[in-house]
């Protein structure tokens, strides 16, 4: 019989490591380490984790912003999401936080959707996908920066597919998200899990009992 297919988390010996840039908002580290007998050193973005949120009405219309990223130039529609930045907060009021501050949203039910490392060649950062349900709106949160016009829609999600399908929305938090509330909703939410699952793969708790 085939093992069971999913990541393993590997410890091996980092011999050195170092911030070489000191970020606004993350680094870039160097560490060296042992690994099949070779001493390698590798650079990546240090990254603190973020959270983002699916927002679904029960009219299976998913809650989407769309928002100016410079990095790309674009204005484009994403899901609701923000860093873990605040020294010990847990992530799932992490995320409560961010569906208030980006979209003036809060919800009754919360279950974890899907996690997943962005870019893991280059970067240590760990998002988590929450599913919130039982939505209503409050009072509008003061933006700024690139926040201040922030556009909001609520969209069906079946339309959310399609775009996906059709290269329209390229950000790849929506993207995962989207595709995993199409599969979850097929097998009619089996696959959530509680909101507050440990979360073992997060960098911060590779070396934590969780």
């Amino acid at each position: 019989m085939l093992e069971l297919l999913q990541d393993d988390v590997v410890d091996v010996d980092v011999t050195a490591s170092e911030v070489v840039f000191d970020g606004a908002i993350w680094n870039v580290r160097r560490d060296s380490f042992d690994y099949n007998g070779a001493s390698i050193t590798r650079e990546y973005l240090d990254h603190p984790g973020a959270v983002a949120v699916l927002a679904i009405d029960e009219n299976d219309r998913v809650l989407l912003i769309k928002q100016y990223r410079h990095a790309t130039g674009l204005r484009g529609w994403e899901l609701p999401a923000g860093l873990l930045d605040i020294s010990g907060e847990n992530a799932v009021v992490g995320a409560q936080r961010e569906l208030a501050e980006e979209a003036d949203v809060v919800a009754t039910d919360w279950a974890l959707l899907t996690e997943f490392y962005t870019s893991p060649g280059g970067s240590n950062e760990a998002i988590r996908v929450y599913l919130a349900r039982g939505v209503s709106a409050v009072p509008a949160f003061a933006r700024t920066d690139e926040e201040a016009d922030i556009e909001l829609r609520w969209v069906p999600l079946g339309e959310c597919v399609d775009a996906v399908m059709a290269r329209r929305i390229e950000n790849p938090i929506l993207i995962v998200g989207i595709l995993a509330a199409h599969v979850a909703r097929s097998r009619g939410w089996s696959t959530l899990a509680p909101a507050d699952s440990p979360w073992p793969r997060h960098p911060l708790n590779r070396h934590a009992t969780v």
